[in-house]
């Protein structure tokens, strides 16, 4: 698989940025990342992000690093952290800038360590892909929870992206999966990824499939654009 994702932040670490990174999606809509936003401190982050790094106890996993500035953040607050992430070129983008702990692995093949804050940012529960697969996630991530450890996530509502009939209902294709399965692929410079699903979630479904397996969860806040931090514990 091309790491399209780390060929880009990995080049900007190293000072030869020029260009973002262009993601083409299932809802017709081309859109950009822009890499210097996946540098940014603590200041320049939504509060949902602050309000996450704020909440975080103990040992923490910040799964889905990217770039690893809530890793570097957490480390120079004194917290113990590690940072995964399955991009080879966001991990060794992490390690230049010097974080400690880093694990270059797919969050399932990761095992035998256990933490007190699993930390999933940045739409982190996309990882997921699908909405099936909520029930393989929440198992493995017990794995890795320490007794009365919490889990940390921000995501989406994306109904907002749906067209709105005259009587204020959303119409949504009936293509029989979940509305927040959007299939995805990244481009940087003249490299396409392989296509991947991102998962999307309303609080509402969270909340079902997370107590469904085991888990309550919590709406911590609510950010600015159909966002939300939500805090989930094994009950």
């Amino acid at each position: 698989m091309i790491d399209v994702f780390g060929k880009a932040i990995l080049d900007f670490q190293k000072g030869n940025y020029s260009e973002d990174i262009i993601t083409y999606s299932s809802l017709d809509e081309e859109d950009v990342i822009p890499v210097p936003y996946l540098f940014r401190g603590f200041k320049e982050m939504p509060k949902l992000e602050q309000e996450a790094l704020k909440l975080c106890k103990g040992t923490v996993l910040d799964v889905g690093c990217g770039a690893g500035s809530h890793s570097l953040y957490l480390q120079e607050k004194g917290y113990e952290v590690t940072a995964l992430d399955y991009s080879k070129g966001a991990t060794e983008t992490c390690k230049l800038r010097g974080v400690q702990s880093v694990v270059y692995t797919d969050i399932y093949n990761f095992k035998g360590l256990k933490f007190d804050t699993l930390l999933l940012l940045m739409n982190g529960i996309g990882i997921v892909g699908q909405l099936a697969n909520t029930t393989k996630f929440f198992e493995h991530i017990k794995t890795l929870m320490n007794p009365g450890a919490q889990v940390l996530l921000d995501s989406s509502d994306i109904i907002y992206m749906f067209e709105e009939d005259e009587d204020g209902g959303v119409w949504v294709p009936n293509t029989g999966s979940y509305y927040g399965e959007i299939e995805f692929q990244m481009q940087y410079k003249d490299q396409k990824s392989d296509s991947f699903y991102w998962l999307y979630l309303d609080f509402n479904t969270l909340e079902m499939a997370a107590e469904a397996n085991g888990f309550g969860c919590k709406l911590v806040r609510n950010g600015e654009h159909y966002d939300y931090l939500a805090k989930l514990w094994l009950e």
